[in-house]
């Protein structure tokens, strides 16, 4: 994968290569970005132009890999002999002591149909359901004798590790390496939580700090590469707010019928009463995570336009029609104050929904406390 394959990021991507071009690369980087922003893709990427043959002399100064020669082709692949994975893993049967190489095959075919994906993709993908995924002590002993090996190539050893945040304390066993590894050997690790990193780890990175991709780079890339109309792809770039993952999943469930969903259950809040909240939390909690986290995102998205639309005072604003109505209706049953706290219990009930919070007390609390936000809300009225 080069740099040209990689959505966006063009500031990051030349702090990158300035710090090959200018021999100021460290031994251990973290790149820390956001869901859906490319942290995985772009450390590949950039893992490939280190190893790249065309760019093996400072004075090169090549801006992106050749992607022709045989280092190129087989960082592709995901083959190259001197570049390793460690990425959350689950037992194969009970006893087993799991490490990344164990499920090679599989995290070959999972990078190249989502390169974009997440943690929890990926532990669907080997069929974990509800088991939790580990980077092991296991595996740890297995970086350490891996890295600990002389360079194939003769050039760098390079070690991706993806989500260094399902490693616990065992990853004290890479300290020493981390502090002072083999010449020639980088470490990349590919976080979106920096909090829930061992500080001991942590403190020996250099922090490479990802954004969220651009709203136009968003849009072009729904465009070129999920063949949306402009229009559309407008739309749902303006929703996943520079998360391409969550533009993906927003195509592939563009179907869904989220306003008259919400439509449902803020009736059932502001005026058919408890049964019907009742009946709505039973019909939210049968949809799957991913999807309540989707619809969250939604309701997210209409407050922000109506509160967009009451800052500009305009209710003119170019949005889709449908949207500007809905968000119209919005402003008529809460003011601002009522519509950031209803935003705020949003972010954080998406936040408990990635953290599998039990969907039925959740969104029976989110009812509650919805209907008291809007209660003193004297034009309160069914949507």
């Amino acid at each position: 994968m080069s740099f040209s394959d990689i959505i966006g990021q063009a500031q990051t991507k030349k702090s990158l290569r300035d710090l090959v071009q200018h021999n100021r690369l460290s031994h251990a980087l973290l790149f820390l970005g956001p869901e859906g922003s490319g942290a995985l893709p772009l450390a590949l990427s950039f893992a490939q132009y280190v190893l790249c043959e065309k760019n093996s002399l400072p004075t090169d100064n090549l801006e992106d890999s050749c992607g022709k020669c045989p280092s190129c082709l087989r960082a592709m692949q995901l083959i190259h002999p001197d570049l390793h994975f460690s990425y959350p893993v689950i037992p194969k049967k009970p006893g087993d002591k799991p490490v990344s190489t164990d499920y090679v095959s599989e995290w070959r075919e999972f990078f190249g149909k989502f390169p974009y994906g997440n943690a929890f993709d990926w532990l669907q993908f080997i069929g974990a359901e509800n088991k939790q995924g580990n980077i092991t002590a296991s595996e740890c002993n297995d970086i350490n004798r891996k890295l600990n090996l002389k360079s194939f190539e003769g050039g760098y050893k390079i070690l991706i590790m993806w989500m260094p945040e399902y490693l616990g304390n065992e990853g004290n066993k890479l300290l020493k390496l981390i502090e002072e590894p083999p010449a020639n050997t980088l470490f990349i690790l590919v976080a979106e939580n920096e909090s829930s990193i061992l500080p001991t780890i942590l403190s020996r990175t250099q922090l490479v700090k990802i954004p969220a991709l651009d709203r136009p780079d968003l849009e072009q890339a729904l465009i070129e590469r999920a063949y949306l109309e402009p229009v559309k792809a407008a739309q749902i770039a303006s929703i996943s707010e520079g998360n391409y993952r969550e533009a993906l999943q927003l195509i592939q469930h563009g179907e869904e019928d989220w306003q008259a969903l919400l439509r449902d259950w803020l009736n059932a809040i502001l005026k058919t009463g408890p049964i019907a909240q009742t009946k709505w939390v039973e019909e939210i909690s049968k949809l799957g995570r991913e999807r309540q986290k989707q619809f969250l995102r939604y309701f997210n998205h209409l407050l922000e336009l109506a509160i967009r639309i009451r800052i500009m005072e305009d209710a003119s604003v170019a949005l889709p029609e449908i949207e500007r109505d809905f968000a119209l209706r919005l402003n008529k049953i809460a003011g601002i104050e009522q519509q950031q706290a209803i935003i705020g219990e949003l972010d954080k009930a998406a936040y408990y929904i990635e953290r599998n919070a039990h969907a039925k007390m959740l969104f029976h609390a989110l009812t509650i406390k919805f209907y008291h936000i809007i209660a003193n809300r004297s034009l309160a009225k069914a949507i």
